[in-house]
């Protein structure tokens, strides 16, 4: 059975910024608005006044201090409260399509290949701007790559099932050269407007370049020995949008189950367990302990839930050396996260380090790539 590698990795950044200042300056004028409009329906207890946000509520509850996004006026008008990105006609490349080729091309130019190299394409995010054709087979066609594509979603776990699904690709003899993206928009199926939760995403595009034989050009070289998912139904993180939404008996309407959805306290509760008995098995699996790994790449939802994983796996608290985070300036970009964690931390570690790639969320899903650098 071939070995796999990870040869290559790119990460493409929205040019818009939006801190944590101006996204509270935006909601606090949203809640003044609304709650004067409902003025009389409040008094009467018809319904429930806004609270304000602030900036020691967000950095507190999440660690999250910026976010990027492809549209920054759109969010940050509150007689709107989500991006503008206007449609664009069929014969143009798609939005989603064009920041995964963005990222794409970094990946490759570390790794060594060209697109024509490349007989593989997963598209792995959580969520897509359309059910077909597939985004993977457009990108396929812009950067002129061989093979086939195809798109998976399993939220935050993408990035992580999508390698795992590549390597099994490569070992097995189906492709030599496979790409993994993640083009995350999570601006667009967040609920602004939301106080518990209108800070926590930002928009991004990742690529991971993984291969059966190393090109001998690439900067950095990863063997992955291993991979590991699991799944576990859960309705604490939730987005109900998709095509039988028009068949429903009001139609269209704006409903708030058509977006991102949470039980916060639920899911920290829930998932960080289960994300730290998984890495533990998995490191088992390759007669490793959590403190033979140099580097912990976690998915970047929320500081403490990487303090408290982490805290379990080591018996103390991690070093940002060991577990770094960029949560802080990126925000939670979903199945994201980790890959962009690992594509900025990972030059520095010598031959032989060992380290983990481990996303988790919505499903509830985890997975995980145990790496070695050569």
């Amino acid at each position: 059975m071939n070995k796999t590698y990870i040869t290559g990795s790119g990460v493409w950044t929205p040019p818009n910024v939006i801190t944590n200042e101006e996204l509270v300056a935006s909601f606090n004028e949203y809640v003044r608005r609304f709650n004067k409009k409902n003025g009389a329906a409040i008094d009467a207890g018809e319904i429930v006044a806004l609270q304000p946000s602030s900036v020691e509520f967000i950095e507190k509850g999440s660690g999250i201090k910026q976010r990027y996004v492809i549209d920054k006026a759109g969010v940050l008008d509150p007689d709107r409260m989500y991006p503008n990105i206007p449609a664009r006609p069929n014969g143009e490349i798609s939005i989603m399509a064009e920041i995964a080729v963005n990222a794409a091309k970094l990946a490759l130019e570390a790794a060594g290949r060209t697109a024509a190299e490349v007989d593989l394409v997963i598209v792995a995010c959580a969520n897509f701007q359309r059910p077909y054709p597939a985004l993977a087979i457009e990108v396929q066609h812009a950067l002129g790559c061989g093979g086939y594509g195809y798109d998976m979603n399993v939220a935050c776990s993408a990035g992580t099932f999508g390698i795992e699904q590549a390597a099994n690709a490569i070992r097995s003899g189906q492709a030599r050269c496979a790409l993994v993206l993640g083009p995350e928009i999570t601006s667009g199926h967040l609920e602004w407007r939301d106080r518990d939760c209108h800070f926590i995403f930002g928009d991004v595009a990742t690529a991971v370049v993984i291969e059966a034989e190393p090109s001998g050009k690439q900067t950095h070289l990863w063997e992955i020995l291993g991979s590991r998912a699991a799944t576990s139904f859960s309705n604490n993180i939730r987005n109900n949008s998709g095509f039988l939404d028009r068949c429903e008996a009001d139609g269209r309407a704006d409903k708030r189950d058509k977006l991102f959805m949470q039980e916060g306290r639920k899911v920290f509760k829930e998932v960080c367990p289960m994300a730290a008995e998984h890495i533990s098995t998995h490191l088992a699996e390759h007669g490793l302990a959590p403190k033979d790994v140099r580097r912990f790449w976690l998915h970047q939802a929320n500081l403490s839930m990487n303090q408290f994983i982490t805290r379990r796996l080591l018996d103390r608290d991690p070093t940002p050396d060991e577990a770094p985070i960029v949560l802080d300036k990126y925000a939670n970009t979903a199945s994201a996260g980790s890959i962009i964690a690992f594509h900025q931390n990972q030059a520095d570690l010598p031959s032989g380090s060992t380290g983990i790639i481990c996303s988790f969320g919505a499903g509830y899903s985890i997975g995980s790539h145990v790496l070695r650098r050569i």
